[in-house]
Parts: structure tokens; C-alpha cells; sequence
């Protein structure tokens, strides 16, 4: 009788326990692993001085207020763009280095495979290496040691996690504040959903999921061909200097064998539990750590090194033909990567010219439209504007306001005989202006009349100005 029962379209994890290895690339990312995650766990607590009455956490996203301080360097709200123009940088960047050198940011910097790097390094600590582990997964009796051996290794990655999730909190408001208000259970409670959130993602992330994440709930690996070409650098094996593969190198027939000895080095390392003797990946994240095992191998067997190395497509020809491959420096320097970097730098500089140039003071006009005018007793014309004053210092600062556009016309400011005004420290501050035109004036016969306002900080003469229209009696 035949078996009419459709295969199966899922098949069950199977864990992955990577194999210890040293080597150039190793070492590579546990020196960027150090940096990075320093880098995110300090920073919250670094000072910046700004004065009294600002903050001085050097990073901050308040939220509260609507700003963000990146040590001397103070964004608004109407400021947006300097974000969105680093987002395009960090895009722009990523495709950069994945037309260079294929997913390096997967492979070296991306947050899942920083916590699932440390978490293995846990994990390898204290269970020990790839046989140790495998022993302990395989064995199906839960005694004292190996509920010893997870609760450890559980707890310590629950403490990652909740150190993972503190200090993403902590950039969001005055870092030493907070850490008391959580310890003594006074922290608003959107704190402590955060930080669980964060310590449980974190916990199931990078302890359980791993390189599930990367192959099922990432998008870049399926959109990476789009920014690859046959010049670009990526992970491979150069079958046709490896096959045929042989473990018996004394045996008859073994001088036609390839420098491959099948030892599995480059599998047992492999993260992503792959072999990259079996070509491009779509689970690859160029880590490396295969070219350190081969290497690794190669040495002790007497055979050169680069069986597994970073290789372009393009050179795969020149090789096979026993020609020597082009240097790296021609695939990273070509058209397609410098017309990435051109863009990066083009905005780059876009934004530390607008960075530069941006005043301390800003103001933004509003005409009150109803009604468009008011005829006063003497018949003179007044129009009325909310004038929008910011003051981006850490201090309050008289503003004066003024115009210039005609000679009859003239500023008042409501509540006020003067032409200043207090605007608080780092603040946006409303005042309601008014412009009076003389009845006889053109202004005030006219259906339109162009004019600017002005304002000036007295404290050091900086100058800010808006366009508008003054509305006559013909309108």
C-alpha cells in the first residue's frame, strides 16, 4: 500500500553547540563583543556639564521634554532631521560594508550576535566545551549536576539580560536617579515593564532562539543580495583546491585527494551550524570562525592556509587557473562601494554643516486670521501674530522684537509697554504681537503688505527672522 502522506515543511531545532577556536577573527570579535557592549552599558553614566539648569547625563533621550543630548550637542523636536539623516547614514553604511565584505555587521556587530556570542562564552564556562555540552544535552536523566550546571547558567544569563535592560532605561532619564528609584521601588512603572521586557527578550534571544532569529525572523540575509556582486568579499571554500575531501592520507590514492581532510573543524565552530563547504548560505553571517579552524587545521597537516578565507566570486576563475587572486584592496575600492561612500559622506557632511550653522535662537510666526484685521479708534489698521520664541541656552535671555519691510509700520507686544521679552532657559515662549499701521499709511490702504520680523538676543546680538504679510483695509 503506498504512503500518501504529504512530507512535512518543519523540522524540529536541532541545538547548536559551537566548538571553542582561536584565531585572527576570533580574537577580532571579542575585542569588538568588549567595546560595544561597554560602550552600552557606560555610556548612561558618563557626565557632560551644561550648566544649572540642564541635565548632565551626556547621552539622554528625554522624552519628557522633548530632546536629546549627545554630549555638547543639544536636538529638538523641529530638529528631527539630524536623526533621520543618521538613520541614512546608518543605512548607507550597512550597505557599504555588505557590497565590501558581505554581512560583517551580522557577523561582527549586530546586537543578536553580540548577546548570543557572550551567552555561548557563559554557557562554555560553565558547561564546558562542544563534547561537554552535547553529553549533557543528550543526557535524559535531570540529576543534581546537570540541574546544577542550567540553573547557573540560567541565572547568569537572567543577570545579562537584566543589566541588557537597565541600561536602556537609563538613557532615557538621569542614569544614578533612576538606578536608587529601582532599587527602593519608587521607578515609574514603565520602567520596570521596559527593563522586563528587554531581560526577557534578551534571556530567550540570546540563550534559546540564537540563529533561529537570524534565519527565520531577520529580514537582511533574504534583501543582502541586493547590495552583493561577484566582486564582493565573503567567507568560502575553495573546493577546487579541497577536493576530493579524505581523512586516509597514507592510504592508496591518496596524493589525489584535496587538501580538505574532512576533519569538520569548520562545522563544529560554525555558529549557524552550517558547512560552508557546501557554498553560499543564505544562514551564513560571515563570523569568520571557519577560516580560523581551517587554518587552524592546515597547520597542524602541513598544508597552507586559506582553504576557507574571504574571496571574491570574480577571482574564482584566476584561481582555478592557478593565477594569483587580486588583491582585497580592488574589490573593496570599486565603483558600487565608493559610490556608497560618497553618499554617506555627502550627508554626512550635510548634517555637520547644518549642525554648525543652526542659530541658538529660533522663531516661528502664526498671523491670526480671525479676524484678518482690526480697525482701531483712530482708524489706524493693527494685525495680530502668536510669535513663537526659542531659546536654545541654558539661561534666560532678553529677546527684542522688531520689523523692517516699511517705515510706517510698528511693534507692540501684548502685556508689555516694551519691545523685549524674558524667554525662559530652553524653552519655546508664546507672545502674542501686535503690527499697527497709521491710517493714511500704505499699509493700512493696502490689500497686502510684505514685512520681516526680527528678533535679537541682547545678551550676545544673535539674530533670527520670519517672513509674513501685514492684511489692509482693501483685503
Amino acid at each position: 500500500m503506498t504512503d500518501t502522506t504529504p512530507p512535512s515543511l518543519y523540522a524540529a531545532r536541532e541545538p547548536i553547540f559551537p566548538k571553542r577556536v582561536s584565531g585572527s577573527f576570533r580574537n577580532l570579535k571579542w575585542v569588538l563583543m568588549i567595546v560595544m557592549l561597554g560602550i552600552y552599558y557606560v555610556t548612561p553614566w558618563l557626565r557632560w556639564d551644561r550648566g544649572p539648569q540642564l541635565p548632565d547625563q551626556a547621552v539622554l533621550l528625554d522624552l519628557a521634554n522633548r530632546r536629546f543630548f549627545f554630549f555638547w550637542i543639544e536636538i529638538w523636536p523641529h530638529e528631527f532631521y539630524f536623526v533621520a539623516g543618521l538613520l541614512i547614514m546608518a543605512g548607507l553604511g550597512l550597505f557599504l560594508f555588505t557590497s565590501a565584505l558581505g554581512r560583517v555587521w551580522c557577523g561582527y556587530a549586530c546586537p543578536q550576535t553580540v548577546w548570543t556570542d557572550l551567552y555561548i562564552a557563559v554557557e562554555r564556562w560553565i558547561e564546558g566545551d562542544r563534547n561537554a555540552r552535547l553529553r549533557l544535552h543528550r543526557q535524559k536523566k535531570m540529576d543534581f549536576r546537570k540541574l546544577r550546571l542550567r540553573l547557573t547558567k540560567w541565572v547568569i544569563w537572567l543577570l545579562i539580560g537584566l543589566a541588557t535592560g537597565g541600561a536602556w532605561v537609563f538613557y532615557f532619564t538621569d542614569a544614578p536617579t533612576l538606578a536608587v528609584d529601582l532599587v527602593t521601588g519608587q521607578a515609574h512603572p514603565i520602567a520596570y515593564t521596559t527593563m522586563f521586557i528587554l531581560t526577557a527578550t534578551t534571556f530567550f534571544f540570546g540563550g534559546f532562539a540564537r540563529e533561529q532569529i537570524c534565519i527565520y525572523a531577520c529580514p537582511w540575509p533574504r534583501i543582502q543580495a541586493a547590495m552583493m556582486d561577484e566582486d564582493t568579499l565573503t567567507v568560502a571554500y575553495r573546493d577546487w583546491r579541497g577536493e576530493p575531501r579524505g581523512k586516509h592520507r597514507k592510504a592508496e590514492g591518496a596524493d589525489e585527494l584535496g587538501d580538505c581532510i574532512d576533519c569538520m573543524a569548520c562545522v563544529n565552530v560554525c555558529p549557524m551550524g552550517i558547512d560552508i563547504r557546501d557554498g553560499q548560505q543564505l544562514e551564513c553571517i560571515t563570523c569568520a570562525l571557519c577560516i580560523d579552524a581551517c587554518d587552524e587545521m592546515m597547520d597542524k597537516v602541513g598544508k597552507p592556509r586559506g582553504l576557507i578565507d574571504y574571496m571574491a566570486l570574480s577571482d574564482e576563475p584566476r584561481e582555478r587557473a592557478g593565477e594569483k587572486p587580486r588583491s582585497p584592496w580592488f574589490h573593496i575600492f570599486r565603483v558600487r562601494t565608493m559610490m556608497y561612500t560618497t553618499l554617506w559622506a555627502v550627508v554626512g557632511l550635510g548634517l555637520l554643516f547644518a549642525l554648525f550653522i543652526r542659530s541658538d535662537i529660533e522663531m516661528t510666526v502664526a498671523p491670526v486670521r480671525n479676524p484678518t484685521f482690526v480697525t482701531l479708534s483712530d482708524g489706524s489698521i493693527r494685525n495680530t501674530y502668536d510669535v513663537r520664541l526659542l531659546n536654545k541656552h541654558g539661561e534666560d535671555r532678553p529677546f527684542r522684537v522688531s520689523l523692517t519691510g516699511h517705515p510706517t509700520l510698528r511693534v507692540q507686544l501684548e502685556g508689555t509697554p516694551y519691545e523685549t521679552v524674558d524667554v525662559p532657559a530652553n524653552e519655546t515662549f508664546l507672545q502674542r504681537v501686535y503690527v499697527i499701521a497709521p491710517p493714511q499709511s500704505d499699509p493700512a490702504a493696502a490689500e497686502r503688505t510684505d514685512f520681516r520680523f526680527w528678533v535679537e538676543d541682547l545678551t550676545n546680538g544673535d539674530r533670527a527672522y520670519n517672513d509674513t504679510v501685514f492684511n489692509g483695509r482693501a483685503n
